[in-house]
């Protein structure tokens, strides 16, 4: 085992070691030597190397770590507030001993007071709670996560280009949605609030992208204001990211049209749940919630909607979930044929057609949900800004 996945081994086995052996000790020495040969060898191919953990899931830049995954040590350290891992630069061994020290003050004090843990003053090295990108404890010292300071624009260019991907070769890359889908939900866990990051972008946006990291976002609010399991957030985070995928198949044309289609656009807009279930399906790996989210994403609770469904039967919850968050989202946003929405008058739509198009114990929970977290909104432009809720809504299409 090599790189992150064989530094991280080195670096558990070193604190290990720390644990059982007094400072000296030949096997305490030789153990701290090995992992940091291993940070040695990582920076020669990766020399700012970044490490996020967030429970069993580990993500070294923007990838999972798949063969680290349910690692124990994730755990561990997530919960004394070490979530984030960044060497800034290379660090002499003297230092990376140190920084080792902290560490392991951290995981034997955190359920004391993780304040009296010595504090490594080396700046490359930084770790601490995540944040968001660019947040973490410097030198030990505390970063507010209040605010938002950066526009998720790299999660977004990725989701434009398997956009691309899914245009030209009709598959759609899995590794990539699920590395946004985790950095969407490390933006969303800042400081001791979830934040909602909503995306606005200045340009009408023909593909959707802003609508559907939207709605991933709000999809994966709304699974944990629920009380879901974390896998069952990001799965349902996943399935609001690709549901509108299909949507690469319609023409440019049509999507970004500012007036009300004829009936062969709208038929050819009604296409695009199946196109993005058999995009999905096609895919290589193992998409079966995100496609039945994309087929049935514009299914009504009473049977109205599209797909018209020949026999009737229940949508999938998640489904049910999606398009709460899919109308939310598209009617707080401008359209080139209208104005966005204020917020309490798309709330009142959703309630109001709750029982017919909505499923009304979701319709409930989101609107509960959006009262409560409203002073956590962040709308972010395609600026390294972010400014509140109240300022505007995004100009994503749906």
């Amino acid at each position: 085992m090599s790189g992150p996945a064989g530094f991280l081994a080195a670096f558990a086995h070193a604190l290990a070691a720390m644990t059982l052996y007094a400072a000296g000790h030949p096997a305490r020495e030789r153990a701290i030597d090995d992992a940091f040969r291993e940070l040695r060898d990582l920076q020669d191919a990766a020399p700012h190397p970044l490490f996020t953990f967030l429970g069993d899931e580990i993500v070294f830049g923007n990838l999972p770590l798949r063969e680290l995954k349910a690692w124990d040590w994730s755990r561990r350290l997530a919960q004394a507030g070490i979530q984030r891992l960044e060497f800034a630069e290379p660090v002499t061994r003297e230092e990376f001993e140190a920084f080792l020290d902290e560490v392991l003050a951290r995981l034997t004090l955190s359920t004391i007071d993780t304040s009296e843990a010595r504090q490594v003053r080396r700046s490359s090295i930084r770790f601490g709670s995540v944040g968001v990108k660019g947040d973490a404890e410097v030198a030990g010292q505390p970063v507010a996560t209040a605010t938002i300071s950066y526009s998720l624009r790299e999660e977004a260019d990725t989701v434009r280009w398997f956009q691309d991907e899914a245009q030209a070769k009709g598959v759609v890359p899995l590794t990539e949605a699920e590395a946004v889908v985790r950095s969407l939900s490390i933006a969303m866990h800042g400081g001791q609030q979830i934040v909602i990051p909503l995306l606005q972008l200045k340009e009408f946006d023909q593909y959707t992208t802003t609508h559907s990291m939207n709605v991933a976002v709000l999809s994966m609010a709304l699974a944990e204001y629920l009380g879901l399991a974390a896998r069952d957030v990001r799965g349902f985070g996943i399935a609001g990211l690709l549901h509108d995928i299909g949507k690469v198949k319609i023409p440019i044309e049509v999507l970004t049209k500012p007036g009300r289609f004829t009936d062969e656009e709208r038929a050819l807009m009604n296409q695009h749940p199946a196109e993005g279930a058999r995009i999905i399906l096609r895919s290589k790996e193992a998409l079966d919630l995100p496609a039945v989210v994309a087929y049935e994403h514009h299914i009504m609770l009473n049977g109205g909607g599209y797909p018209a469904l020949r026999f009737g039967r229940e949508c999938h919850r998640a489904s049910k979930l999606v398009h709460v968050c899919d109308v939310y989202d598209a009617l707080r946003t401008n359209r080139p044929y209208r104005e966005a929405w204020s917020q309490d008058k798309t709330l009142a739509y959703l309630e109001e057609r709750a029982g017919t198009e909505f499923d009304p114990e979701l319709v409930r929970a989101f609107v509960r949900m959006m009262r409560q977290w409203e002073p956590q909104l962040a709308v972010m432009t395609d600026e390294r800004a972010a400014v509140p809720a109240a300022a505007g809504p995004g100009t994503a299409g749906a």
